[in-house]
């Protein structure tokens, strides 16, 4: 597989998957921030800020531009793992759900693997060296 584009076979797939979560999650993010941003302002840009990385991802990914996708795969893991385990290790900080709470257990831990499987296409469909 080393040397396929990044947007072709099953990278289309991924870049459908990163389109629902932009998708799903900004929607999300704008109806919260929009309606009851008082409630849990962290947790709402926090959303927010997912739903741009998953964007810049499926852009990214469409495109073709596998140094953007694999700065922001990296940031989605940082971010779903950082804020999965700050939710675990103190839910009061977190009232209400981000897409990365609980390591995105809201959405089934897609948003857990989803990144870990972004980074195994971008890397195994990288040309030579």
């Amino acid at each position: 597989m080393t040397g396929t584009r990044v947007n072709t076979g099953p990278g289309r797939l991924l870049v459908a998957v990163y389109g629902v979560f932009a998708l799903a999650a900004g929607a999300r993010a704008a109806v919260q921030i929009a309606t009851k941003y008082h409630e849990a302002p962290l947790a709402y840009v926090l959303s927010a800020f997912a739903a741009a990385v998953y964007i810049v991802l499926t852009v990214a990914l469409a495109r073709g531009a596998r140094g953007t996708a694999l700065a922001a795969c990296v940031i989605e893991l940082a971010g779903v793992l950082v804020v999965g385990t700050l939710s675990v290790i103190d839910p009061a900080a977190f009232p209400h759900a981000t897409v990365w709470s609980g390591y995105g257990s809201g959405y089934g831990f897609i948003p857990l693997v989803l990144p870990l499987v972004g980074l195994l296409w971008i890397f195994r469909t990288r040309g030579p060296e």
